[in-house]
Order: C-alpha cells, then structure tokens, then sequence
C-alpha cells in the first residue's frame, strides 16, 4: 500500500478562520456562522459526553471527499484551537484506485488549509469489482475493505483515536437496519473498541442532523467527490429504511430526534434481554426451585413439584 504524506511546518492564515476558507463564492456570512455555532457546539457535546478526545492524543480523521467528512475536519479543527486539551489531527484519505477518481482535489485542499494529511494508496476497487457479481451493491464489500486498510494504517502510525463522519440520521438509520433485517436492537455507537481491541473509533457528528450538515458544507463549498464512481449505489435496504424515516419527520416533525435521544436512554429492564437484565432472580422466592425450558415444555417437572 502506497503512501503519500504532508505535513506542514508552519500552519498558514487561514487556520486562524477556517471558515474564511472558500475556494469558491463568497456567501452570506450571518446564517454560515450561526449554523456553525451550533455544529460546534453539537460536536462538543458529543466529544465531552463520550469522553473521545484526550490529552495527547494523535487522531485519524477519515475523509472521503464527502459533505461529512469535510464538515467533521473542519470542525475538529475548529475546535482544537480552543480545546481544553492539547491533541493533534491528520487527515487520512484511502485513494481506491476507482476509475474517474480526482486525486489531486483533497491534496489540493489539504494544502490550502494547512492541515497534515496522509493520502493511502489501495486498489480495493479491482477486489470489489472482481468478487461483487454485475448488477450487485459493491457498498459492503467496499466498505470492509476500505475499512481494514485504515485500520491497518492507523496501527503503523501511532494514531490513538479513528474519527468518522456518521451523523446522527446515520445512527438513526442503523439502528432500525438491524431491528429489521438482523431483529437485534443496536446500532452504531458514538465511540466503540474495535473487534481486536486495538482501535478506538470515534463519531465527533453523532448529534448533528444530516441536512445541517448538508447546509454547512454548502456554505463552505466543500469541492465533494461523488460516491458513485463505481457506479454502485447505497443499498436497497438503507434506503428502505431513509425513506421511511423521511415520511415520519414530514408527518411528524421532530420524530427522529427523538429517536435519537432514544438511543443514549436505553432501559434494560423495560425489554426482554436476560444478559442485560437479572430477570431471573427478580421477585423469585428463596425456597422456589428453578425449572428450565425443557420441562416447562416436555411437561417434565420435578418429583417434589406439587400437581395442580
């Protein structure tokens, strides 16, 4: 895996205003600042809720050339500048070898605001376009892959947290996912310990709405890279789900939100679930004996049990 590295010793102008970064028109400045008031103060919370950022810590931003990404790194370093802590950001991009992709657009940007980076050089797209059969969703596959190769990078580098841009409408949107079609409830956690433990990964817009992230980026005038070079679109699934969720906020405005503050107010003994939950020894008596499934449905009880 090729590597290609930035890192700039003296940080321009522009970083004392990100926002003063605008490649293209020069929009209104009020609303840009009031929404990014809030966006800050979103991310904060989360970051301070879920404890993601330490002291010294060297953290991972993954950025695709998407409105999330970009409205994550542009926050973060926002942020830094006043943070209580001291940590340090690096831009990280996985360049996937897709065809049409245009490499120069994140170095270019990167540059301009000064920001490290490091861009990885992968050709997971061949993987992916080689096993996925014609007319398939490439998404998970691509997503695996793209996913060990950051994984494997962050090891070798030293970085101590991995951030992504998943949204609020993304960890909304994930849960039902998999109550659905994996009749599980759980979703996808602002921060969480990889399977091998190695990795800490980190959701900094866990509290932010995809259509302010959508005006944010639109203000800032992101130079986004599409995600459909491959010419695979999000699952059919996702969308199923996105679009159910859309007709609820415009029947009910608010909804999703309250979805969402749902998901961090889980109360255990209000479900079903007996390894979250002691139901078994909830109001048992001392003196009862316990009787497994197996007699309860065989019929087979106990020599002591008294008959009805």
């Amino acid at each position: 895996m090729a590597l290609r590295m930035n890192t700039p010793q003296s940080l321009p102008r522009v970083l004392a205003d990100p926002l003063s970064y605008r490649p293209g028109p020069h929009p209104a400045r009020q609303e840009p600042h009031k929404l990014a008031r809030r966006l800050r103060r979103q991310v904060g919370q989360a970051i301070a809720d879920y404890a993601m950022i330490e002291e010294g810590d060297k953290v991972m931003v993954c950025l695709s050339g998407g409105k999330d990404s970009y409205t994550l790194l542009d926050l973060l370093m926002q942020l830094q500048k006043k943070a209580p802590v001291r940590f340090e950001l690096v831009a990280v991009n996985l360049d996937q070898k897709q065809p049409g992709f245009p490499a120069h657009v994140l170095p270019d940007y990167l540059r301009a605001i000064g920001v490290p980076y490091q861009i990885l050089e992968q050709d997971t797209y061949s993987v992916v376009t080689r096993v996925v059969p014609e007319g398939k969703t490439m998404c998970s596959l691509c997503s695996r892959l793209r996913r060990g190769a950051l994984y494997a990078h962050a090891q070798e580098a030293g970085f101590t947290k991995i951030a992504l841009g998943h949204h609020r409408d993304d960890l909304v949107n994930t849960f039902f996912l998999n109550l659905f079609h994996h009749a599980k409830i759980a979703g996808m956690p602002p921060k969480l310990l990889s399977d091998d433990g190695r990795h800490v990964v980190i959701r900094p817009l866990a509290y932010v709405r995809e259509s302010d992230i959508q005006a944010y980026a639109q203000a800032r005038n992101f130079p986004i890279i599409p995600c459909d070079l491959c010419g695979s679109q999000e699952n059919l699934q996702r969308r199923q789900v996105q679009k159910m969720l859309d007709a609820w906020e415009r029947e009910s405005p608010g909804r999703v939100e309250t979805i969402a503050r749902a998901l961090s107010d889980v109360r255990p003994e209000k479900l079903g679930d007996a390894r979250l939950f002691d139901f078994l020894s909830l109001g048992a008596r001392q003196d009862a004996t316990r009787i497994d499934a197996g007699a309860w449905q065989s019929g087979d009880l106990p020599d002591d049990h008294d008959s009805v």
